[in-house]
């Protein structure tokens, strides 16, 4: 059903919680390139509905809300951005929904450059970033006071390990708690080590919500905000 202003939701709830106390927002990969509408049925969203439920399990006990975001189309496209400009309109869509709830980003490659895009916004307490596509010059002055987890297979062959490093450097130094964690042996579709990625993507999340301690490995490597 559209909104009043002819916007279709992307927003999809995976979790519904009557009052949240947080909220998950998972953000799946896509394409360089693409404007035609996803399938209902695509692998990216059916890999990181395996990390949904880590993410489940390790937020079990406590009022969190879990969403999806539904892109329009299937690519990023140049300026137009628009898994970013997706992940906007879900934001907005999930504030009305819980009221302004803290919130952590959770997406993989172009799923993961969305939601660092989207991570000014006032709801954004945290993103983690899954083997993500940071290319050279993306933004970060709009994550000082954020705090950002990006995990990257040591062997990806198709987003470089190094511009996660990059990326979580300069980060730091626009005044977020940044850090990268290399993945040993593992490669762009995280199907290596499978269990250590959602292991580590669950407790990423408790953790950024405060529902748990910061695993130590990420801990030890944020680098301090300004």
């Amino acid at each position: 059903m559209p909104f009043r202003d002819g916007h279709r939701p992307v927003l999809e709830l995976s979790r519904p919680v009557k009052e949240p106390r947080a909220a998950v927002l998972l953000l799946h990969g896509g394409r360089e390139f693409g404007t035609a509408a996803p399938p209902a049925w695509n692998l990216p969203g059916v890999r990181l509905r395996l990390f949904e439920r880590a993410i489940r399990r390790s937020t079990s006990r406590d009022a969190v809300l879990m969403a999806r975001v539904r892109y329009r189309v299937r690519g990023w496209n140049g300026e137009r951005a628009d898994a970013a400009r997706d992940a906007q309109r879900a934001l907005d869509e999930l504030e009305l929904l819980t009221g302004g709830a803290p919130t952590v980003l959770v997406g993989h490659s172009m799923g993961a450059r969305a939601a660092l895009r989207a991570a000014g916004s006032p709801l954004v307490r945290g993103v983690v970033g899954l083997a993500p596509w940071c290319p050279a010059g993306e933004p970060v002055a709009h994550l000082r006071g954020r705090r950002v987890v990006l995990l990257h297979g040591d062997q990806d062959r198709t987003t470089d390990p190094r511009s996660s490093q990059d990326f979580t450097a300069r980060a730091g130094a626009a005044g977020a708690e940044a850090a990268t964690v290399l993945m040993r042996g593992g490669d762009h579709a995280m199907l290596r080590r499978a269990a250590a990625w959602h292991d580590l993507t669950g407790r990423a999340v408790a953790g950024l919500l405060g529902i748990t301690d910061l695993p130590p490995v990420i801990a030890e490597r944020f680098s301090p905000s300004g």
